[in-house]
Formats: structure tokens, C-alpha cells, sequence
């Protein structure tokens, strides 16, 4: 017989991949690198571009040289200029007009921006016209993160009345912890590797935040389904078919994120690597490490976190302790599993009590329905049978 592949190994739940009984090592794990990202805000924080930081941006021809040539030749002229500015940041960027380099620097005074922009085309061998300059005030950033801020709140504030209805409040918590960790591990990679974070930077942040829930709610509404009922019988607990739940959706979920990825890691690799638009770097970056970061959380945190939470229900705590103690009863052979009688039970056999009860319980096959007999009715004749002659005493 042929190997089923691993999909369906996993939806079967043949796979016995235990995600959710290492939930203590994920939780762990995930505590770390929240950390990390934590102490990486307070002590490196972010590298902020222009338009948060502040500064000035001047534009050259790409035809002066490389970009390094004119990176090198744009800090020459800062340092005579304007003494303790750089450029911050340069890429290359595409236009209607061609291509060309944007040199981002610190924050200068319009003397020091003229002066610079003109001794920048005395150094290129350009007319001045050739080069634009403008500034940007870092009071424009400080309103985009407060609007973005308020973006975030009100979204994550609408997330959470939709699950509540959809789901629960426990599914809501654990979808929304998820959402944040993700959101706290993407910003604490930008701040550890050094990235720039721009407006795109804020749009892509936003943006993952959809992908992130969609991810969580695909794996949710599977649990939702495999738990529906759960305590009626005896056989798993809520972690077990949680776990079974994760596994079902776990090709799904795979599947939808790689997907996902190869136009992003398209768009970043392609078009900001060997294309130059650098434009596309700031976005595609944000989506790529966030796209793959929310799926590890939606498996690896957010299931095992609603496990956690739900076993805290008295009610679901009382159905698992019963299935763990129907469990150690047939292990020590106290009772034996339900299933078809195969041969009769020897004089000394443990009785299993459930059956037991469901058996005296249940009719035998063509028993007539257990009720009251009919008046007049003996030894199970009906009246008026031939026991009695009609209409004189019974000798």
C-alpha cells in the first residue's frame, strides 16, 4: 500500500505533531524574543527616516556615477558645508523623468541646504537645476505615527467584538495576544538589524495585521468545529482535539503564507534587490518578515494559548479530568473499552459500570416499548382474550 503524503497524514491526525502539549516551551521561547525585542527598543530603538527624524533629501542624476560615488562625493560636501550632517540614508529611485539618487541627510538650514546643493553641482559637473533638494519637518512624522497609533487601537478594538460574536471571548484574547507578540517581534527585528523605518514601514505594519488574523481565525474556527460538544463523551480532552485541530489546518495555513510570501519576497528581492526600486524595500521588507512571523504565531502561540485558557472553564477542567481518570481506570483494567462483543467475558472479568448501565438501559431487539399494561390485561393477554367468557364469571 502506498505512503499517504504528509497532508493527509496531518488532517487525519496521523502526523503526531504535539504542538500544543510543548505549549510551555513555545510560551517560553516566545517570552525570550519579546524580551529581547523589549530590550532592543529601550537600547538601540529604531533608525527613523527622514520623514520621523527630520531632515533634508536632495535628488541627483543617476548619470553622475554609482551610488556610492555620489553618496561619497554628497558627505565631501556636507563636511565643508555643514559640519556634523551625513547622509542618512541613499537609493536609487526611478522617475518620469529617469533615474536617480536620493541622498537623505540630517536636518540643515535653508543656507546650509542651498550652499550644499550648490557645491554639489560644482563637485558633480552638473547645472544646479539639475538638483532638487526639499526638507521635511519631523513634526509631518510625529502625525503619521499618532494616526497610526489610532489606526491600530481601533482596529484591534473592532478585531475583538468580531471574535467575541464569532467565536468567544477566550478565542478573542488569544488571537489578540498573538497579534500583538507578532506585532512586537517584526518591530523588534527592525530595531536589532538596523532597518529605516519610513511611512511604508507603518503602512506594511498595518497591513500584516489582516494576514496575521486571517491566519488565527482559520485555525480557530477548525478547533471550534473538533471541540463543538466535547464534553458529552469521554474519549479526548480540549488540548487533544485542539491539537488534532492544528494539525488538520496546518498545511492550510502553510500553504496560504508561502503563497503570500512569493509576491512580497518577489516584490522585495526582485524589485528593491536587483531592480533598484528602492521605494519597494521599505514595504516588502515589512510584509516578508511579518507575513512569515505571524504564521509561526497563529501555530506555535496562539492555539496553545486558548488551550491554556480554556482549561481554566471548570467545566472543560472537569471533562479532562474525567477523561484522564477513564484513561488510568483502563489502563489499570478496572473497566474495558466499548466496543463490539467478540467472545463472552469470563466469571471473574472486570464489568466496565458505563456499560454495564447503557446495557440494562437499552431494549432487546423486538422487546415491545417498556409502559403501563391495559386495564383488565393478565399474564400478559389482552383483555377480553380467552380467559375470560364474555359476558358471565370466570370459572
Amino acid at each position: 500500500m502506498a505512503k499517504s503524503g504528509l497532508a493527509a497524514r496531518l488532517y487525519r491526525g496521523e502526523a503526531d505533531l504535539n504542538i500544543v502539549g510543548r505549549r510551555k516551551l513555545w510560551f517560553g521561547v516566545a517570552g525570550v524574543l519579546v524580551l529581547i525585542a523589549v530590550l532592543s527598543f529601550a537600547i538601540s530603538g529604531f533608525k527613523l527616516g527622514i520623514e520621523f527624524a527630520g531632515g533634508n533629501s536632495f535628488q541627483v542624476p543617476a548619470s553622475v556615477g554609482t551610488l556610492d560615488q555620489a553618496e561619497r562625493t554628497v558627505d565631501e560636501v556636507l563636511v565643508d558645508e555643514a559640519p556634523g550632517v551625513e547622509v542618512v540614508s541613499a537609493q536609487k529611485v526611478g522617475g518620469t523623468s529617469g533615474e536617480f539618487y536620493e541622498m537623505r541627510t540630517g536636518q540643515l538650514s535653508a543656507e546650509q541646504a542651498n550652499a550644499a546643493k550648490t557645491a554639489m553641482a560644482q563637485e558633480f559637473g552638473i547645472p544646479a537645476d539639475q538638483i532638487s533638494g526639499s526638507q521635511v519637518s519631523e513634526a509631518w512624522g510625529s502625525q503619521v505615527t499618532s494616526r497610526a497609533f489610532l489606526g491600530l487601537v481601533i482596529f484591534i478594538a473592532v478585531v475583538s467584538i468580531y471574535l467575541v460574536l464569532r467565536f468567544e471571548w477566550r478565542m478573542a484574547a488569544a488571537a489578540i495576544v498573538s497579534l500583538l507578540t507578532n506585532l512586537a517581534l517584526t518591530a523588534g527585528i527592525y530595531s536589532i538589524v538596523g532597518f529605516e523605518v519610513t511611512p511604508s514601514t507603518i503602512i506594511g505594519f498595518l497591513t500584516i495585521l489582516g494576514f496575521a488574523l486571517y491566519d488565527v481565525v482559520v485555525v480557530f474556527d477548525k478547533v471550534q468545529e473538533n471541540t463543538r460538544g466535547i464534553t458529552a463523551n469521554n474519549n479526548v480532552t480540549y488540548g487533544e482535539a485542539s491539537n488534532l485541530a492544528l494539525n488538520q489546518s496546518l498545511m492550510r495555513s502553510l500553504n496560504t503564507s508561502v503563497v503570500a510570501l512569493l509576491p512580497v519576497g518577489g516584490l522585495l528581492f526582485i524589485g528593491a534587490g536587483l531592480l533598484g526600486a528602492g521605494t519597494l524595500k521599505d514595504l516588502g521588507l515589512v510584509l516578508f518578515v511579518g507575513m512569515a512571523v505571524a504564521f509561526l504565531t497563529s501555530i506555535v502561540l496562539a492555539t496553545p494559548l486558548l488551550v491554556l485558557l480554556k482549561n481554566m472553564d471548570p467545566r472543560i477542567s472537569a471533562h479532562n479530568k474525567r477523561v484522564l481518570s477513564r484513561r488510568a481506570a483502563l489502563a489499570r483494567g478496572e473497566i474495558t473499552p466499548k466496543g463490539p462483543r467478540t467472545a463472552a467475558p469470563a466469571a471473574d472479568a472486570p464489568i466496565d459500570p458505563e456499560a454495564a448501565a447503557l446495557a440494562g438501559a437499552a431494549p432487546k431487539v423486538g422487546a415491545r416499548p417498556a409502559g403501563k399494561r391495559p386495564s383488565g390485561a393478565r399474564g400478559g393477554r389482552p383483555a377480553g382474550g380467552g380467559g375470560n367468557r364474555p359476558g358471565g364469571k370466570r370459572r
